[in-house]
């Protein structure tokens, strides 16, 4: 625990009241209905992800085995549109980002009690000058994050249901991921598990 949080990194614990989450899991919900979870594929090895995961913007981020990380306009299963973003979360944009443009893709990810997400880092944009906001609902979970290289020292926190993370200046491409979901520490959701929403501006 000793090590520093990036420059440009902000943590913003409790930032959601129960009832802002509860709307925005309401809003999440209308979004599945349009764009239904799928899991993902990584590149080249095809092998499926441990969360499942939808979109909403503009564009969406997407990923499998012949074509890998990228956006697009539409689901990759249904063919249709991306539904747009909740006003809830263009609010939040506006209240934490500090950037004067709007996000097009926020990527929604569904965590299960078995899911992780291994350290990565957010670099399929163009515009990177644009900060990343994460917001975490339901379920905590233990957030790591480290450096822009691979090997820098991390730190890991729990985030919880409510919690904002920023992920802006330098630390815009620190490599950052999920160890493990903790179970039943949320009562949110009816069906338990984590959700995590990240907003993103794609370009410039």
């Amino acid at each position: 625990m000793a090590t520093e949080l990036p420059d440009g990194f902000r943590y913003l614990p409790d930032f959601l009241s129960r009832e802002h989450q509860q709307a925005l899991v309401a809003a999440i919900r209308n979004v599945v209905l349009e764009a239904p979870l799928y899991t993902p594929e990584m590149p080249r090895t095809g092998k499926p992800m441990s969360v499942r995961m939808t979109n909403c913007g503009d564009l969406g981020w997407v990923t499998d085995r012949e074509r890998g990380y990228r956006y697009q306009e539409r689901h990759p299963v249904t063919g249709r549109p991306w539904p747009a973003i909740p006003p809830q979360l263009l609010d939040l944009w506006q209240s934490v980002s500090g950037y004067d443009k709007m996000p097009e893709a926020c990527l929604v990810n569904f965590y299960g009690a078995e899911a992780k997400m291994g350290m990565h880092q957010d670099r399929d944009e163009t515009d990177l000058a644009a900060p990343v906001v994460s917001v975490s609902l339901g379920d905590q979970c233990q957030f790591r994050i480290g450096g822009p290289a691979r090997s820098d020292p991390t730190r890991s926190f729990r985030l919880s249901s409510g919690d904002v993370v920023v992920l802006g200046g330098r630390s815009r491409l620190s490599f950052h991921g999920v160890d493990r979901v903790f179970p039943t520490t949320s009562t949110l959701l009816k069906n338990g598990g984590r959700i995590n929403l990240t907003l993103r501006r794609v370009n410039p």
